[in-house]
């Protein structure tokens, strides 16, 4: 019954139940337990082993109500006419990107080739090239089937996600999807009544389930509030009524804003840039870009890791104590949360100071300090606890602590509680931490005598 409720609040995974997806005897339960926890929007896998990307699985319209799975992938753009020294920057930029935040490596995700020449042997060289370059998942995009196959003659085995299925070409693309095993993504754009009955002929008739939508990027003036309707309309008919046949990942396409760009470059990559957290947050489970500017892809990116963080569990560490280097005796002691955005911005500020220091984490309930003083979820009893019980008082020898400054109401009762501790109140923006222990610190524990005092012994010159 436990781990039956874990499942139901979609804190377990059932191949956890290891009996039930090994033992013959419960096949036909299997397949009735996998028809059951289906979610509305059907999971896609993209690539193979430990690069491949999981795209939809969303249960709920809107991520308050339980959460959201599967982070959308991002994608970038390459295509065959590229010169080969730009398509390598390209494919070494996606490789390479790596942006550290909140304890996280954000990354981007998967590259999309596009075939521009018209030529399948043109586009194969290049599907080849990029693959070879690259472990990240590909898209293979072209409406040829001839020019798809192609490439999936040197990449199929990779499981690529083969870009689309029209209205003209379902057939043969349906069949290339069937005989490489490959998932597929069914275009449309603008019209979402043939958008549902190509998904419906691809899985009825041909039993190819593996299915991502692209109901189309349109930009443009009062065309960009249709295409984000329309993304709406569809995760609301997959969510909320149950409709198998659009039951898939949607995928958009910000990289469009280039088929009309500004005469400012700047101005279109903000375009970019802004279509695709706005596609984000409105149901896009899978997006591909085109401009190859860090700045372009943070704010994407960051978004993403803010509204793909389980609203259930604020993002927090363990409270304890934390050493900042090599802290010693004489390192300065300082405080703060459990809550890991407040915890990785100290952390990366007290990395600032020219020496190591302690920091001790207390329990804030995962909630900023000034909201967790306001709601007594930080408090002096939670820092003696900490000081007390991680033997911090053993290791250092000026007995000084450094208080958030939003917390500086605490101060007293602290003093009272530590004795003969010096409690100091530190800045409320931790970006002056640096300066605050270099002349407040420094000065208030050793005194003006700060650098003689702090010297080691045998460096020190005779008067």
């Amino acid at each position: 019954m436990s781990f039956a409720a874990k499942l139901v609040e979609d804190r377990t995974l059932a191949e956890k139940c290891t009996p039930l997806f090994t033992e013959p005897k419960y096949k036909e339960k299997l397949k009735k337990y996998v028809e059951v926890i289906r979610p509305p929007v059907k999971t896609i896998q993209v690539g193979v082993g430990d690069n491949s990307v999981n795209v939809g699985g969303k249960v709920v319209m809107f991520r308050h109500d339980l959460t959201w799975h599967n982070p959308t992938p991002l994608a970038l753009d390459i295509h065959d006419e590229m010169e080969d020294a730009v398509m390598m920057e390209k494919v070494k930029f996606v490789n390479d990107f790596k942006f550290a935040r909140i304890g996280a490596d954000l990354k981007l995700d998967m590259i999309a080739v596009r075939s521009v020449s018209g030529s399948p042997e043109k586009f194969c060289r290049t599907v080849s090239r990029v693959s070879q370059l690259t472990e990240k998942p590909l898209i293979l995009c072209s409406y040829n089937s001839e020019a798809l196959e192609e490439a999936l003659l040197a990449v199929g085995a990779k499981r690529p996600l083969i870009y689309a299925v029209t209205r003209e070409n379902w057939r043969e693309v349906g069949q290339l999807a069937l005989k490489y095993k490959c998932p597929i993504v069914v275009s449309a754009p603008g019209d979402l009544s043939t958008l549902k009955s190509l998904a419906k002929t691809l899985r009825e008739g041909y039993g190819i389930d593996d299915i991502v939508l692209d109901p189309g990027t349109y930009v443009e003036g009062d065309s960009l509030a249709e295409t984000l309707s329309n993304f709406a309309a569809l995760r609301r008919a997959a969510v909320e009524n149950g409709d198998f046949d659009v039951g898939y990942p949607l995928m958009g396409i910000p990289a469009t804003v280039w088929l009309s760009p500004d005469k400012d470059e700047i101005s279109t990559k903000l375009r970019e840039s802004i279509v695709s957290s706005l596609l984000m947050s409105m149901y896009a489970d899978l997006l591909v870009l085109h401009s190859l500017d860090v700045w372009v892809m943070l704010s994407s990116i960051v978004w993403r890791q803010s509204v793909y963080t389980d609203p259930r569990t604020p993002p927090s560490v363990k409270p304890g104590i934390y050493e900042i280097g090599k802290p010693d005796e004489n390192a300065p002691l300082l405080v703060t949360g459990n809550f890991a955005l407040t915890y990785f911005l100290v952390k990366e500020d007290i990395n600032k100071l020219k020496d190591p220091a302690w920091l001790l984490v207390a329990d804030s309930e995962a909630t900023s300090i000034e909201s967790a003083v306001a709601g007594r979820k930080f408090t002096t009893e939670k820092m003696l606890d900490g000081i007390k019980t991680s033997g911090i008082m053993n290791k250092i020898k000026h007995k000084s602590i450094i208080i958030p400054g939003y917390a500086a109401r605490l101060s007293g009762e602290l003093e009272d509680g530590l004795k003969d501790w010096k409690v100091l109140v530190g800045p409320r923006d931790s970006s002056a931490i640096k300066d605050f222990v270099e002349k407040v610190w420094k000065k208030e524990i050793y005194g003006e005598e700060l650098v003689k005092a702090t010297l080691p012994t045998e460096s020190k010159k005779p008067s």
